[in-house]
């Protein structure tokens, strides 16, 4: 079968187009006939083996797809590797059915995005009704979720951070109150301006460097920043625990896999209310762009320059 694969670590310079054998599958397990296979920043560091578990040469990269099992049940899953492909294995656990009504992009944005952005505001950061919520790179794929589960679940003030106006402009369509330049000199300064000079309950982040201190210092007492990648490639300052006493604010770190180890299904959880609010057209998922399997340095070229919008896709079929 047609698959990406990777014999080196590097940039997207090393995601190649190859013939490779078929995947086995084992206990427990589903093959899938791969309709698209999402694109993520994991995926990106994968590459390079940056990433938070270690990669083993060679991989098929991807860790998303959606597509129909062999007893003709369309569904969406998470993998270890090997979405980048013509077909994929996955954990019977880690697949979930999909809903007629809802597209393959929208279901892929789900199963990642969504639920990274479900976590981060329910369990990481717990945001109650009424608190201010700030989303950082709102337009991207895990940001315009947040934005509008944020306001969906009573925030106060949601203030999100892009980098261009026509990112600032989808932001506020999807229901940010107010959008910052995510390239502002002084973070904190531009944060609390954005909110009537106050400093912020709840800060989701996935950017790092002087981005991730500058938004620790915009936390009001209480506050919480939900950390959740490194998108600059450039590692925050050290955070001493006495200061987070002396200002009464948390930090909280959240890798998606950990979420599987919680008790009673809350990823499953997370899938079930998206999907409704799907349905409900409460929750609008930006497509980001659709590129052929082959095409796939061009893609992780694309979300490096971080010039992208919502979720992008490759479809095995072009």
């Amino acid at each position: 079968m047609r698959a990406i694969q990777i014999t080196e670590f590097g940039g997207p310079e090393v995601l190649n187009l190859a013939d490779v054998p078929e995947p086995i599958v084992g206990d427990g397990q589903l093959l899938i006939e791969v309709s698209r296979a999402g694109v993520n920043y994991a995926d990106t560091h994968q590459a390079e083996n940056s990433y938070l578990s270690e990669t083993t040469l060679p991989v098929i990269p991807g860790g998303e797809v959606v597509g129909t099992t062999a007893d003709g049940r369309r569904v969406v899953a998470l993998l270890a590797s090997g979405g980048y492909a013509e077909r994929a294995v996955a954990s019977a656990y880690t697949t979930y059915d999909v809903p007629e009504s809802i597209d393959d992009v929208s279901a892929l944005a789900m199963i990642v995005q969504g639920t990274t952005a479900w976590l981060l505001l329910r369990r990481s950061t717990h945001m109650s009704a009424g608190e201010s919520v700030v989303v950082h790179a709102a337009a991207g794929g895990v940001g315009s979720i947040a934005v509008q589960l944020a306001k969906a679940w009573g925030a106060g003030r949601v203030i999100a951070t892009a980098s261009s106006p026509e990112k600032r402009e989808l932001a506020i369509s999807l229901g940010a109150d107010v959008a910052i330049d995510s390239r502002a000199e002084d973070m904190t300064a531009a944060i609390r301006e954005a909110n009537g000079g106050n400093r912020v309950d709840v800060i989701l982040d996935m950017t790092g460097g002087r981005i991730t201190d500058e938004s620790v210092n915009a936390l009001a007492p209480f506050g919480r920043l939900g950390f959740y990648g490194q998108a600059s490639r450039e590692a925050p300052k050290p955070i001493s625990p006495t200061n987070l006493l002396v200002h009464s604010t948390t930090i909280a770190g959240m890798w998606l896999p950990h979420a599987f180890r919680l008790p009673g299904n809350v990823v499953g959880q997370a899938m079930s209310e998206l999907f409704e609010l799907s349905i409900d057209d409460q929750l609008q998922v930006v497509a980001g762009g659709e590129y052929a399997l082959a095409d796939a340095r061009k893609a992780h070229e694309a979300l490096r320059s971080r010039g992208t919008t919502g979720k992008l896709v490759l479809n095995p079929s072009l």
